[in-house]
């Protein structure tokens, strides 16, 4: 692949699905669009760019690709500090503002960090009388990764990283060596597919927690201002948007103001929260 060939494959990549491939994961591009053309039969790589840029839409091609050029390397509870801000902050006040907790997390791969949060939100509910309601949503533009998310599978080893207390009630051994996520939580565990080129499609409105790491650094910096002040429509007054520790670096929102707590990047929204109508007037 000559350099002309590679610039026209990374305008390609940021145009459609928006991924940033600098100059020196050349190799890394070349390897994984060599992957895609073996499984195909393709021998060239001008035949193979222009299949997916034709006007044919190739969505499951595409996922396929893109799949082999993101890491989707993640554990449960990944990040301590922000699952304890999780954990101690939002929840608490979340719950403080209604009955209700909803919460999404961006990228969420093979699912981990999506069912991570959903435990702290299942703990925190059943610790208190009541009646409370909580949901999560996991969305990536990886098919195979949100196939394994809906599965709830995973190899034993994954445990180590789950809290004691809540491996017994959240996790079921199975053979060969994997334990899968319960039923249960699986049920308020929701994925779907999503482009961060599509954002303003997604169908999410007053979010208490968006959940956004180890995802920016597939963007330029254009890009990632982009995406977090789309991010932020999203969330409701007193939501709060969570991201990896040095993903963004002096964002300004008029809507936002920065968290502080340790080791952690989080931004909650001071927008008011409109006054509910009275039909009755």
């Amino acid at each position: 692949m000559d350099d002309r060939q590679f610039g026209d494959w990374i305008r390609l990549l940021e145009n459609r699905v928006g991924l940033f491939i600098p100059p020196e994961r050349k190799s890394f591009l070349i390897s994984g669009i060599r992957s895609r053309m073996r499984e195909i039969g393709c021998h060239d790589y001008r035949e193979y760019y222009n299949y997916l840029s034709g006007d044919c839409l190739q969505a499951q091609e595409w996922s396929l690709l893109v799949d082999l050029l993101t890491v989707h390397e993640t554990c449960f509870f990944r990040h301590e500090s922000s699952m304890r801000l999780v954990a101690e902050d939002l929840l608490p006040a979340a719950f403080g503002r209604g009955q209700s907790f909803r919460a999404w997390s961006v990228g969420c791969a093979t699912g981990e960090e999506a069912y991570s949060l959903a435990m702290l939100a299942d703990d925190y509910c059943a610790a208190r009388a009541g009646q409370y309601y909580f949901g999560v949503t996991g969305t990536d533009i990886s098919l195979p990764s949100l196939h394994q998310a809906r599965e709830g599978v995973y190899l034993e080893r994954r445990l180590k990283d789950i809290p004691e207390a809540f491996r017994d009630r959240y996790c079921c051994t199975l053979e060969g060596q994997h334990f899968r996520v319960t039923e249960g939580l699986r049920k308020r565990v929701c994925f779907s597919q999503l482009n961060l080129r599509d954002l303003e499609k997604a169908p999410f409105a007053g979010l208490d927690l968006i959940y956004c790491q180890n995802l920016l650094i597939y963007y330029d910096r254009e890009r990632r201002l982009q995406i977090v002040n789309q991010l932020a429509e999203f969330l409701c007054p007193g939501g709060v948007l969570v991201l990896g520790p040095g993903e963004i670096l002096n964002w300004q929102h008029p809507n936002m103001e920065k968290v502080c707590y340790r080791d952690t990047l989080a931004y909650r929204c001071t927008r008011e929260a409109h006054p509910v109508r009275d039909e009755r007037i």
